[in-house]
């Protein structure tokens, strides 16, 4: 039982960094190389990696989407896409894809005279499944080497973490005081009932006599 503790203890922290390692926002300084808009196929269980259509167009197995070429310092190939979030989940609230498509097609340059960007995105990028990450915002940068504290990031999950600490801390104590007790009581009303139909079978069977 305690290694099914544990695996099922390491399965649920693995779900949760997957959980906001993709949800949560990043940036990439990259060269904006080409834009482009391209229709997918949204009738497999991808879909959840693309964001909701609109309410017009929930029925739809495919749609246009625009796409972001970019290029990384190291000469790495990224591609985003470029989706609004509207109020659905992530809650980016992100309803400008035409204005940020504008600003990637603004953006553009050459690897002779570049013009670094810094995209803020969520997601993953998997070639194999042809998931791209949504760009939400694009944010020129001095030059490649421009770096970034991701403020944001770290009060949601310290807020998140105090949360989950003082529930944790409020659930021991409330299993302390109340649910431990019983279950000691009912452990103990188990152990006297089994000591009561000992002494009655020795009785029984003359076990308790003495000779």
């Amino acid at each position: 039982m305690a290694y099914i503790k544990w695996i099922f203890r390491g399965l649920l922290l693995l779900l949760t960094f997957a959980f906001f390692h993709y949800t949560l926002a990043q940036h990439d300084v990259v060269r904006i190389v080409n834009t482009y808009e391209e229709r997918q196929e949204l009738n497999d269980w991808t879909r959840m990696f693309w964001s909701k259509p609109d309410a017009q167009s929930t029925n739809l197995s495919n749609r246009d989407v625009q796409f972001i070429q970019a290029v990384r310092p190291n000469g790495d190939a990224i591609v985003y896409r470029n989706e609004d979030t509207g109020w659905s989940w992530p809650p980016y609230f992100k309803f400008d894809t035409a204005n940020l498509y504008t600003e990637a097609n603004d953006a553009i340059s050459t690897k002779d005279a570049p013009e670094w960007v810094a995209i803020r995105h969520y997601g993953w990028r998997n070639e194999f499944l042809s998931i791209f990450p949504n760009a939400v915002a694009i944010k020129p940068v001095d030059g490649p080497d421009a770096t970034f504290i991701p403020w944001k990031n770290i009060i949601i999950l310290t807020v998140l973490f105090a949360l989950f600490w003082a529930i944790r801390v409020r659930w021991i104590r409330f299993r302390e005081a109340r649910i431990d007790p019983v279950l000691e009581g009912v452990g103990d009303g188990i152990a006297d009932a089994g000591d009561r139909a000992a002494r009655r079978g020795r009785r029984w069977f003359g076990l308790g006599r003495k000779s």
